[in-house]
């Protein structure tokens, strides 16, 4: 979720090998932090260990992890297998056949097929001006905060007067918030009639090992409840997830080195292109006239991959450089950048 999604994966660096497998290449092409957790692997074997029965369905101490995470009651969280199996839990509870739903562009291209799989039709509004739509007669409504790709962050004071607009009109509001734990921002899980879609794997670099949840208040939250399949996530990832959850500090150490290398990124990618200003762990790039597979292309025989963006509405010339990563990494990128 918020995570790269299936098309602009498949256009990462076209005909190249994966970058995730390729240990000469630096990957700049997924949001995915390039360090996990100090004790992730111990906490992985032991609960292997557990993995011969199946796991505990209530997965009680997720919930309560969840909880403290973001916030929220304990019973309002719902387990899932990373953001985007939320974002597709909350449709499966709550469009119908027939229904419109408001869908941010440019975003992350899995929303229009999320909701196409529902038999709804998207109605693609600019992201920057969703949050000032009427949802009166649309079923949801659907943000990305921080937006995927841009990496802008709304206002909370703005969300929060649009959720109170879509409560009024009887229209689910789905904030996909798989990113915002980079950030020092504020959820909106809690809020009734909002379904918030929180990823663990990206921010705690194990987007293989699917983490994540969706949080929903009153009959809302009974609805996505219901809608979960069980035994959704795995002994391994809820153990590693509520794990995660409580690295307070490997959190902050990640948002304060994005809050010192993102400047610099933006400056040395701006001496060659133009930089779209994002509050995200990623940036945006527009490379005008040169062709983007082109860009892509030589940047990866320089060591590095970045991603490929054109499958997105309206994002004909532009890479995203996905991930902030250790600074002799953007040291990296910076003199490919350079060289091309």
């Amino acid at each position: 979720m918020g995570t790269m999604d299936g098309e602009a994966r498949r256009s990462v660096g076209r005909g190249q090998g994966d970058p995730a497998t390729e240990r000469h290449v630096l990957d700049f092409s997924e949001p995915v932090n390039p360090d996990r957790p100090d004790g992730v692997s111990r906490v992985y074997q032991t609960a292997l260990s557990s993995a011969r029965s199946y796991p505990q369905d209530d997965y009680c101490e997720f919930r309560v992890a969840a909880g403290e995470y973001v916030g929220c009651e304990p019973r309002d969280v719902v387990p899932t297998a990373g953001g985007l199996a939320a974002v597709r839990l909350a449709l499966d509870a709550t469009v119908e056949a027939g229904d419109d739903v408001l869908v941010p562009v440019p975003s992350i291209t899995e929303y229009e097929r999320e909701v196409r799989l529902q038999g709804a039709t998207p109605e693609f509004v600019p992201y920057e001006e969703l949050p000032d739509r009427d949802p009166d007669g649309y079923a949801m409504a659907i943000l990305c905060n921080p937006n995927n790709a841009t990496g802008e962050a709304y206002r909370s004071d703005r969300l929060r007067a649009f959720a109170e607009r879509c409560r009024d009109a009887g229209t689910i509001l789905l904030v996909d918030e798989s990113l915002v734990g980079f950030l020092d921002r504020p959820t909106m899980a809690g809020l009734p009639g909002v379904v918030v879609a929180r990823s663990l794997s990206n921010l705690f670099g194990l987007p293989g090992l699917r983490m994540g949840f969706a949080v929903a208040t009153g009959d809302l939250g009974d609805d996505v409840e219901t809608a979960r399949r069980t035994w959704n996530l795995s002994t391994p990832a809820a153990h590693v997830g509520e794990f995660c959850m409580g690295q307070s500090e490997f959190v902050e150490r990640t948002r304060e080195r994005i809050r010192t290398e993102q400047p610099r990124l933006v400056e040395g990618l701006s001496r060659h292109f133009d930089v779209v200003p994002s509050d995200g762990p990623f940036l945006l790039v527009d490379v005008g006239d040169r062709p983007v597979e082109d860009v892509v292309q030589q940047l990866y025989h320089r060591g590095v991959a970045v991603r490929d963006v054109t499958t997105f509405r309206g994002l004909d010339s532009h890479v995203q450089v996905s991930a902030v990563r250790r600074p002799d990494e953007n040291d990296q990128l910076l003199d490919a950048v350079d060289a091309i």
